[in-house]
């Protein structure tokens, strides 16, 4: 039993660690779930009141940030709502469209297109998908960092 507990922990790290990049995935929650697993499997009596303090925060933080830096990339270079809500569904859509390049592409064609619609020309529309490229890698990175650093908590606390 202690193997599948261990198999099931890992899998559901994998699964976040690669939903930080593939949006679909459920990411940071397959991190926190895993936190669960341990305790079911194993023992709660690892974890602390600081333990979920810390896991938590960085769960939200990691909510936020999700949907906070892929809006800051389009409003840093002059995107509109329009652009932003393009951006957002792109994201989803793109990876489905374009299996390859869908995530970098997705969020770009729809941040184009949404500043088209809001009544930009194409020089500024081109702009805001690049600003919508650069806030997909700046969310990633931003998901990696704290992502594994819930797990090195996890690690830490545990051993």
């Amino acid at each position: 039993m202690d193997v599948l507990g261990w198999i099931i922990v890992i899998a559901l790290f994998i699964i976040g660690m690669a939903g930080a990049i593939y949006p679909i995935l459920p990411g940071v929650i397959a991190i926190y779930l895993a936190l669960f697993v341990y305790g079911w499997f194993f023992t709660f009596a690892h974890y602390d009141a600081w333990f979920w303090t810390i896991q938590t925060i960085i769960l939200v933080v990691l909510f936020i940030a999700d949907y906070a830096v892929n809006a800051w990339g389009v409003k840093k270079l002059g995107g509109s709502k329009a652009s932003i809500w393009g951006s957002t569904i792109g994201l989803i859509i793109g990876p489905f469209v374009i299996p390859a390049f869908g995530l970098i592409i997705g969020p770009f064609i729809g941040a184009f297109i949404g500043e088209l619609l809001a009544g930009s020309g194409a020089g500024k529309s081109m702009k805001v998908g690049l600003g919508s490229v650069l806030g997909l890698f700046s969310s990633i990175v931003v998901k990696v960092v704290l992502q594994l650093a819930m797990i090195i908590v996890f690690i830490v606390w545990v051993f």
